[in-house]
């Protein structure tokens, strides 16, 4: 089901410049993991938590068979008695560096110690990625971002039109983490991937039925 609704979601999308801006960022979280065998933080704002990001990411991976985009969620508060592997606190950024990728999501300005977290981990050598507000220290950080729109009212959308403007994170990130796991292996002549066939599932699903005469 989520394949078809990633194919329904671009499908609304087509023509704005979400399809291809998810996929060139995913590309980019994709290429910064996977020779790394992994490595990917995932962390949040004090105020938000990426728990959707971070489950989308995990099934990715294991639908993909990249074990290498199951990121460890790094969590502002860790009450005694989580999980361990939500019991992952702030510290863990004072050790990333070379060979690991570090994942912000920030629908707002991030305060100043997170910011100084993730400057101390950029200067360790470890990559960042950016998804987000824009915020432009954020964005100055982040080897590579992607800023949602601004909010703006809707004009009022024509008869039988759909508006776009109302994308949010939620779906950014949908789209991020469904495009990261795409063209992960290579195509053997005669076989198709799981994802293919249902990608191409989606699509038969959501053509008009052929007309009867």
């Amino acid at each position: 089901m989520d394949a078809v609704r990633v194919a329904l979601l671009r499908e609304v999308l087509a023509g704005t410049r979400w399809p291809a801006a998810t996929r060139r960022f995913a590309a980019s979280l994709r290429s910064s993991v996977v020779p790394h065998g992994g490595g990917l933080l995932l962390v949040g704002t004090r105020a938000y938590e990426p728990w959707h990001l971070a489950a989308h990411l995990v099934d990715e991976a294991a639908w993909s068979g990249r074990p290498e985009l199951t990121p460890l969620l790094v969590r502002h508060r860790v009450r005694p008695g989580d999980p361990a592997h939500l019991a992952v606190g702030l510290g863990r950024l004072q050790g990333a560096g070379r060979g690991e990728t570090l994942l912000l999501v920030a629908p707002e300005r991030p305060d100043g110690g997170l910011l100084e977290r993730v400057h101390d981990a950029r200067r360790a050598g470890a990559t960042v990625l950016a998804l987000g507000s824009g915020d432009p220290e954020v964005t100055g950080l982040a080897h590579d971002a992607l800023t949602l729109d601004p909010p703006e009212p809707d004009p009022e959308p024509e008869p039988g039109s759909e508006s776009t403007r109302g994308i949010d994170l939620d779906m950014v990130q949908h789209l991020v983490s469904a495009a990261a796991g795409e063209n992960s292996l290579p195509s053997t002549r005669g076989r198709r991937r799981l994802r293919d066939r249902l990608s191409r599932l989606a699509d038969q699903l959501t053509s008009p039925p052929p007309a009867r005469w």
